[in-house]
């Protein structure tokens, strides 16, 4: 028999209060005053699934703000630390600028550094999708078949691209994750063994992806 878990992937509301400074697992405030980008989420997301966010509150205010708009009763959510974002140790409070001095004036495409590279006191991107495949491991073990409906963070999901596509975590941070964009993929388990499917990534109100 095919089990098929499939994973409704939500970047939390933007942060505001970071007056542009590098927040990572910095608990901070989202802002949910986007009723229309909430109304979209409500409407596209399954209603029996489970929810899933980690401990930071600005996934579980975004959580809070697509079930008022949907107009369904709150939800308790299983609240599971290793799908928070990546911790940027000591870089975490400062500017970009500052951080580029830090870091002799070295720069990333797409994210604050390689994926291999450890900020003083934090973790790597590399160590961050270890943690997310693991956390992926038990909830399939305790949830599989279920619609899981995960509210995130920007990293997080990045890394469970490179786990579904089995890419190289340095080529998972050209991924695009937007605030508040939906991002699907499917677990799929058969008698063959274990694939995962791609549905769609970075989908945001208008059809964008």
């Amino acid at each position: 028999m095919t089990r098929v878990t499939s994973w409704w992937w939500v970047r939390h509301a933007p942060v505001t209060s970071a007056g542009g400074r590098i927040y990572g697992q910095r608990d901070l405030d989202a802002d949910c005053g986007d009723g229309a980008v909430f109304d979209w989420l409500a409407e596209h997301l399954p209603a029996d699934a489970l929810w899933v966010t980690s401990q930071l509150r600005r996934t579980h205010q975004t959580a809070a703000a697509i079930w008022t708009a949907g107009g369904r009763e709150p939800a308790d959510p299983l609240v599971e630390p290793a799908l928070a974002e990546q911790h940027f140790g000591d870089w975490q409070g400062l500017t970009h600028e500052e951080l580029s001095r830090r870091r002799d004036g070295r720069w990333h495409r797409f994210w604050l550094a390689p994926a291999a590279e450890v900020p003083p006191g934090g973790e790597s991107f590399e160590q961050l999708v270890d943690r997310v495949a693991g956390a992926l491991d038990r909830l399939h073990d305790d949830h599989g078949g279920r619609d899981i409906v995960a509210v995130a963070h920007g990293g997080t999901i990045r890394a469970a691209l490179a786990i579904a596509l089995g890419l190289d975590p340095e080529r998972a941070l050209a991924f695009s994750v937007a605030n508040c964009s939906l991002t699907r993929v499917d677990h799929i388990l058969g008698k063959e063994g274990a694939a995962w499917r791609v549905v769609c990534v970075n989908r945001l109100p208008g059809g964008a992806s």
